[in-house]
């Protein structure tokens, strides 16, 4: 009896206490909250225009019969319902954000990103309304049109990352060294003048920081002690800042990770006390006037992946201490390095890009690179090689490279078949999407992007990516002699060839047609002889032929690109006859292909032939005006026009970074 009455007093007990907790609400987002963003809504307009995209987040399908907890880039408390996070980056927003703009009524926002629209304001007034939001961690107005200078009103003490990038910026904000900031980007700005010591005093906790693509012109100390990523690419910075920045006798960015300080105008030598940063991941100083040798004690640094010492004036050398499995890229090209390639460099095997061109190196071509299984990029172009290349070579030796690059140098002797088997990366299956080029690397602690230069259609391009690159081989300006293999017809990934300026002989191979991804195509002063294959026609996406300074004879192919090339590309081959040359073939050699049989009907002359394909063109032409024209009005069907836009979309931006290359 006593268990029973327990049981129901237990029971009272939590019936009570469920009653007096009010059940949870099917909408969490606050009235007023949900007002302020729609309101918000009303100030600015989408606009994909400039962008050439769809919005990532479609602000248009914010409505009040839906909660506002469960709009596209809004996120909720999942408590107290208040929205602690927006994120509409990338949606095409247009308008101007002023101080009384509804959105800072939101108090309780923990987070916001609005980068990379068409937003206009002042960030000073913009700024200093941001102390409302007192639980604000992370801020990203990056990419938009904001101007002036940032507001010097205390910002929330929880503030950890800030992108300002892109927005006009004009001075260092060294009103955050009080802050507990972790993450700065004011990248992409107009800061100008220097940064003093007493600026860059501070700064306790910040790990990373991107002053890249400014107009800093002097820096007497690096912001912070224990940065992990500092990026100062494309300043104005000039003299020995190197030298005055890192004194030894103050142990600073003993952390660091990436350090960036491409293309500026730094001189003097190489600081031997960057050896000791033993957490360096990154060392990029390329693009600069440094001088000197490269100092040994580069090896010693374990975690080193990527180093960038291109394009200064560093002589001696290249250090034989590189032993580090870890290298990734190295990249000494552009300097005035002397003497052999150190065969430490053979203990490096994850390296994939490694870049030695346009310097003084006098050897043979390194046997042992046969070694790094995965190597894409070998580029050794401008330098003293001299002898034969590799003909006796493992299956697996060379089966990734992508790139290779050995124009300008002493090569002799032929080109080996063995050595062209095993390019399997240039035999893959050409990729439809193979148009843009980055190199980044997402393992990494922070974002860094590199660029590789290949000279291809008579211009300098600069790729931009590593998986998935550019596929090329340039021999030319060496003295390889004899015939070409025809295996060269497997490596059909190729994009650019130019095998110009050496002593090749015999005819071209037929192989040559099955080279379908071919851009450019350079096999100008040889003695090559015999015919064009006629199975080049086949290369429809060749857009640069030159074949000019050879021996070759009979009728120049026609159709396809083969159209449309000028005479340059045939010059200075006397037995070569046929458009675009003014030379004529005789015994029909440049006759035209047969027309198809046609049947002609009495009392017409016009073949019956032609005249069912001009009916046909001309029904297609009215139907296919008259369908285009109510599907792009109508919109429907929907998958239909926003194939058709993004197939358009596609193929301009192939034509815009076709066309993003640099003179050589």
């Amino acid at each position: 009896m006593g268990s029973l009455c327990l049981v129901l007093v237990i029971l009272q007990l939590s019936w009570s206490l469920s009653s007096s907790v009010a059940p949870p609400s099917s909408h969490l987002c606050l009235p007023h909250q949900r007002d302020a963003l729609l309101h918000f809504k009303t100030t600015i307009s989408v606009d994909c225009y400039f962008q050439g995209t769809y919005p990532k987040i479609d602000v248009e399908s914010w409505n009040k019969s839906i909660d506002c907890c469960s709009w596209e880039g809004v996120e909720c408390d999942n408590v107290t319902g208040h929205v602690i996070g927006i994120d509409l980056s990338h949606s095409c927003l247009v308008g101007s954000l002023f101080a009384n703009n509804s959105l800072f009524q939101l108090h309780n926002l923990q987070w916001l990103d609005l980068s990379s629209n068409y937003l206009r304001g002042s960030l000073l007034e913009n700024t200093s309304c941001l102390f409302r939001f007192h639980g604000l961690q992370r801020l990203n107005l990056a990419d938009n049109g904001f101007n002036g200078t940032i507001s010097s009103k205390l910002f929330s003490q929880l503030l950890r990352t800030v992108d300002f990038s892109g927005c006009s910026v004009r001075q260092f904000p060294n009103f955050f060294q009080t802050s507990n900031l972790e993450e700065l980007d004011l990248s992409n700005n107009m800061i100008s003048g220097g940064i003093s010591k007493w600026e860059a005093e501070g700064w306790e906790g910040l790990r990373s920081l991107d002053l890249s693509h400014n107009f800093l012109t002097a820096l007497e100390q690096f912001p912070g002690n224990n940065l992990g990523y500092l990026n100062l690419h494309s300043n104005l910075l000039q003299g020995p800042i190197l030298s005055t920045c890192l004194n030894p006798q103050i142990p600073i960015l003993e952390e660091l990770e990436e350090f960036i300080i491409s293309e500026n105008k730094l001189t003097g030598n190489f600081p031997s006390s960057i050896c000791n940063w033993s957490s360096l991941v990154v060392l990029d100083l390329s693009e600069n006037s440094l001088s000197g040798t490269i100092p040994d004690c580069l090896g010693n640094l374990s975690n080193l992946d990527i180093l960038d010492l291109e394009m200064n004036n560093f002589i001696g050398k290249i250090p034989n201490s590189f032993a580090n499995n870890g290298l990734r890229h190295l990249l000494l090209n552009d300097n005035q390095l002397e003497g052999l390639v150190p065969s430490s460099l053979a203990n490096s095997t994850s390296l994939e890009i490694l870049n030695l061109g346009n310097n003084k190196l006098t050897d043979r071509f390194p046997r042992w690179l046969a070694s790094l299984s995965s190597l894409q990029v070998l580029i050794l172009r401008f330098n003293r090689f001299y002898g034969s290349l590799p003909h006796s070579v493992a299956s697996s030796n060379f089966s990734a490279l992508r790139i290779i690059d050995l124009s300008a140098n002493e090569f002799t002797g032929t080109l080996s078949t063995k050595l062209l088997q095993n390019l399997r990366a240039m035999k893959d299956k050409p990729r439809e999407w193979l148009t843009l080029y980055f190199v980044e690397y997402p393992e990494l602690p922070f974002k860094y992007v590199k660029h590789v230069n290949v000279t291809t259609k008579r211009l300098e391009m600069e790729l931009t990516k590593t998986s998935d690159i550019f596929i090329s081989m340039d021999l030319s300006n060496n003295q390889l002699s004899g015939e070409i293999p025809k295996d060269v017809g497997q490596l059909i990934s190729l994009q650019m060839l130019n095998f110009s300026h050496n002593n090749f002989t015999g005819p071209i191979p037929t192989s040559f047609g099955n080279l379908v991804e071919l851009e450019s195509l350079d096999l100008s002063s040889n003695k090559f002889s015999g015919g064009i294959p006629s199975q080049m026609v086949n290369l429809i996406f060749l857009e640069v032929l030159n074949l000019s300074n050879n021996n070759l004879v009979g009728p120049i192919p026609h159709g396809n690109q083969f159209d449309t090339f000028d005479n340059g590309s045939y010059s200075c081959n006397l037995g070569l006859c046929g458009l675009p040359l003014s030379k004529q073939c005789v015994n029909h050699q440049g006759s035209d292909p047969p027309l198809p049989l046609v049947v002609e009907h009495e009392g017409s002359k016009i073949p019956f032939f032609w005249q069912v394909v001009m009916m046909g063109y001309g029904s297609g032409v009215v139907i296919g005006l008259s369908l285009g024209y109510i599907v792009f009005t109508t919109g429907r069907p929907w998958w239909f026009v926003r194939k058709v836009e993004r197939d358009w979309q596609y193929n301009f931006m192939k034509w815009v970074q076709r066309n993003k290359v640099r003179r050589n």
